[in-house]
């Protein structure tokens, strides 16, 4: 039943998304959907939400580049304040982050860019947030903070230049992982989120090659179910009849990240819901028996989980660390490949400036207030508070030409490179690039066509290096606590 239905969901998509150009895949003599890389058979992405490389490993020794240091030993990197003042990067003296701070929009995140200065990270705050600490954008953890992640890092390849994809939040990005651009969005604002890439969804294209795919999240029971297809539809509802009453008072009131896994950040039928969506309990039992699909997309509970502001981010560890041994003890950990990353920087500095990207296709950012209709010029009237927070959100330009800030990201694989640290410019599409070259598929966009996988980590040449799973150290907090609450 719901095969069939799914059909039928890919049947409307293909009439929705133009075709591709012959001389686009990665073979071009071998058909679409060929397996070109038969040692993986498992793609799993973890992605968590919102740290900078610097943020989270720049105080990693040895090993990537991270903050530049003193003769002390601390980070010789500082932003000014608005008022000439000085800010030093510092340890944050809890995991407990604040909420709202540091700022992430569209418009703070080009504030803090700053033409490449990297000077707006304080600043930012204090013309966005005035009423916030304008200096926690300046601060870091360490590995006394968050061992596991440290220990990851130390021991797969790294990759030290992985960029988000956009100078922007987290929709915009999260679209560049699975469709290669963002579609026009710049923000988190759900009223926007009723269309669809012109070439579609990678999810798409593995439908359409036969090639299995899962999106894993946390989900009531632990199970997903008729119930929660439904449950999902009427929010996909929601989210349209927001865009139709847009801009309201009472919508903006309401609006929040309304997303519970990254697959829901296009429209999904309820076909595909239930025949790709799954809960994170299933996902430990698959990896468990290695009956993980061809790929994986493992999502936390964005709530608690995700490592977000004002979460702990040690329970976004603690999951992490699970999700991440779970693989690789797993009776498929032979021929896996686990990435771990972060969909953007969370306004939180770092020190190497985002270089120049190929824009992914004609699609200008569009922002809440774009559209001239007569509902937004009353609004501006009888609104213009909720107005003036929509237009603070999404100032800035309205194009796709620069990667955002530096990500942390580790790939771990028993075909990693022993002591290795990629260094070549990797983001988001990066994934996708990935996905095309095992399986022959064509590119999405131009971003992802002119994008680097990151195979250099791997080395398919010689024996697996940790064909034997290596020991990583035991997060700050230890799963088994917080894990009723998944």
């Amino acid at each position: 039943m719901w095969n069939r239905l799914e059909q039928r969901e890919l049947k409307r998509v293909s009439r929705r998304i133009s075709g591709y150009g012959p001389g686009q895949l990665p073979a071009p003599d071998q058909p679409a959907g060929t397996d070109l890389l038969p040692q993986i058979k498992h793609i799993v992405v973890l992605m968590m939400e919102n740290h900078s490389y610097d943020n989270y490993l720049g105080m990693l020794p040895g090993r990537g580049d991270g903050f530049p240091l003193g003769p002390d030993g601390e980070p010789e990197v500082s932003n000014p304040g608005a008022q000439g003042e000085s800010v030093s990067a510092h340890h944050l003296d809890s995991t407990i982050q604040v909420a709202e701070t540091p700022a992430q929009s569209w418009h703070a995140t080009h504030l803090q860019w700053a033409d490449g200065k990297l000077d707006g990270f304080v600043t930012a705050t204090q013309q966005l947030l005035p009423d916030k600490d304008p200096t926690r954008a300046m601060g870091y953890w360490t590995e006394h903070d968050l061992p596991f992640y440290y220990g990851l890092a130390r021991t797969f390849p790294l990759a030290d230049r992985w960029f988000s994809s956009c100078l922007g939040p987290t929709f915009p990005n999260r679209r560049f992982l699975i469709s290669g651009t963002a579609n026009g969005l710049i923000d988190d604002l759900p009223m926007n989120m009723a269309d669809y890439p012109a070439h579609g969804t990678i999810f798409d294209q593995l439908s359409a090659h036969g090639i299995s795919w899962v999106n894993y999240h946390p989900l009531a029971g632990g199970k997903t179910g008729l119930r929660s297809a439904l449950r999902h539809r009427r929010r996909m509802l929601e989210r349209r009849l927001r865009s139709l009453r847009s801009l309201s008072p009472t919508s903006l009131a309401q609006l929040g990240k309304d997303m519970q896994f990254t697959a829901d950040i296009y429209p999904l039928g309820i076909g595909r819901y239930m025949r790709h969506v799954r809960g994170t309990q299933q996902f430990f039992e698959d990896a468990d028996h290695g009956t993980l699909p061809a790929v994986s997309m493992v999502d936390p509970d964005f709530k608690d989980y995700s490592e977000e502001n004002p979460q702990d981010i040690r329970k976004g560890e603690s999951f992490a660390s699970e999700v991440v041994k779970r693989v690789m003890h797993g009776k498929g950990w032979a021929s896996t490949l686990l990435i771990w990353c972060y969909d953007e920087h969370g306004g939180y500095y770092d020190h190497v400036p985002p270089p120049p990207a190929v824009e992914p296709d004609g699609v200008p950012g569009r922002s809440v207030l774009s559209r001239a209709t007569w509902q937004h010029a009353v609004l501006r009237v009888l609104a213009p508070r909720y107005v003036k927070n929509a237009q603070e959100l999404d100032e800035g330009p309205k194009r796709y030409d620069r990667y955002g800030f530096r990500v942390p990201a580790v790939l771990v694989s028993p075909y990693a490179r022993r002591d290795y640290v990629s260094s070549q410019v990797l983001d988001h599409t990066s994934v996708l690039k990935l996905v095309e070259q095992k399986w022959n598929l064509p590119p999405l966009t131009a971003r992802d066509a002119a994008a680097v996988s990151p195979l250099d980590a791997l080395d398919f040449d010689h024996p697996p290096a940790f064909a034997r799973p290596p020991e990583l150290p035991e997060p700050a907090l230890r799963w088994g606590s917080w894990q009723a609450e998944v």
